[in-house]
C-alpha cells in the first residue's frame, strides 16, 4: 500500500509520515530530502543553485544524504533546484520508483498525491493554520541555533 502525504511547509507533513510508517511498519521516503540532497550535492559542485541550465545540464548527480542536508543552506538550495523543471522531473522517476520497490511505504512532500503518486492508495492533503506553521519552522529552528524571532518566521 502506498500513502501519499501532501501539503504546505510546516503542517506536520513528516512528523505524521514518520510516525504513521514507525506505527505500521511501513517504509518512510521523505521526498525532501531528495530535493535537499540534490541542492547540497549542486553546490558542492560549485554550481550555483539559481543556475537553471547550469544545475540541469549537471544531473544526474550523485543525491547527498549526510546532515550537510538538514542546514538553513542545504533548505534554501532545495527550494531553488526545487523550481528547475529537470530538477522535478529526475527526482520524479526516483520518488516513483521508489514507491513501486517498496510493498508498504508512505511519502510525504509537495505534489506527492497529485503528480508524484496520484495513483497512491491512500491520498491525504495535510495542513495547520499560519501561526501553527510558524511555530512550527521557529522550534525547529531554535533547535539548530538559529535565532530569528517568531515574527519573521510567520511574516
Amino acid at each position: 500500500m502506498i500513502i501519499a502525504i501532501d501539503g504546505p511547509a510546516g503542517a506536520g507533513k513528516s512528523t505524521i509520515a514518520r510516525a504513521a510508517a514507525a506505527a505500521l511498519g511501513y517504509t518512510y521516503i521523505d521526498t525532501g530530502a531528495l530535493y535537499r540532497g540534490i541542492g547540497v550535492s549542486v553546490m558542492a559542485l560549485g554550481i550555483d543553485t539559481k543556475d537553471k541550465a547550469a544545475v540541469a545540464a549537471c544531473l544526474p548527480v550523485p543525491i547527498d544524504t549526510t546532515d550537510a542536508i538538514r542546514t538553513p543552506e542545504a533548505a534554501r538550495a532545495s527550494a531553488e533546484v526545487a523550481q528547475i523543471p529537470g530538477v522535478r522531473a529526475y527526482l520524479l522517476e526516483i520518488q516513483r520508483g521508489m514507491a513501486r520497490r517498496e510493498a508498504n511505504c508512505i511519502l510525504d512532500g509537495r505534489d506527492i498525491g497529485t503528480v508524484v503518486l496520484p495513483d497512491a492508495d491512500i491520498k491525504i492533503y495535510l495542513t495547520a493554520d499560519p501561526e501553527e506553521r510558524a511555530h512550527r519552522r521557529w522550534e525547529e529552528q531554535k533547535a539548530k541555533g538559529i535565532t530569528d524571532p517568531y515574527e519573521k518566521v510567520l511574516a
